[in-house]
């Protein structure tokens, strides 16, 4: 792997691993900071810790990726996977469900970063065994 793509790793896997470990230990705080008041439903709060748990196992193996060559493509998969589909989701939301606050709105500007970072280190990449496709 090259500099940049460890890094890209490491930036992906350090915020998927953050992010998701703090939806998964502390909900009401993670949400507070959108503004987002949660109440103590069980049903809710396990519907939002389950993905937390998700995107932290997620950031382990985008770190995983750095230094165990088996799991690289892995990790560079789960990097795209999750830094395109959280834009994804969040553009969607802008269309069907309007303007979300300031938070979520520079939520989504950090996600297309790292997203755009992501494809600029992993693009075409001469190794296979890396991205799973070679240069022509």
């Amino acid at each position: 792997m090259t500099p940049v793509q460890k890094i890209a790793l490491g930036v992906a896997g350090i915020t998927s691993l953050g992010i998701g470990a703090f939806i998964l230990v502390a909900p009401h705080a993670f949400y507070a900071g959108y503004g987002i008041v949660l109440g103590q439903e069980p049903s809710l709060l396990s519907e939002l810790r389950a993905p937390g748990a998700a995107l932290a196992a997620f950031g382990a193996v985008m770190l995983a990726g750095i230094v165990r060559p088996a799991l690289r493509q892995a990790a560079v998969i789960a990097a795209l996977t999750v830094f395109l589909a959280f834009p994804a989701g969040r553009v969607l939301g802008l269309v069907v469900d309007g303007v979300p606050s300031g938070g979520i709105l520079g939520a989504l500007g950090l996600e297309l970063a790292i997203a755009g970072f992501c494809l600029f280190a992993f693009r075409r990449s001469a190794d296979p065994a890396i991205t799973g496709f070679a240069t022509r």
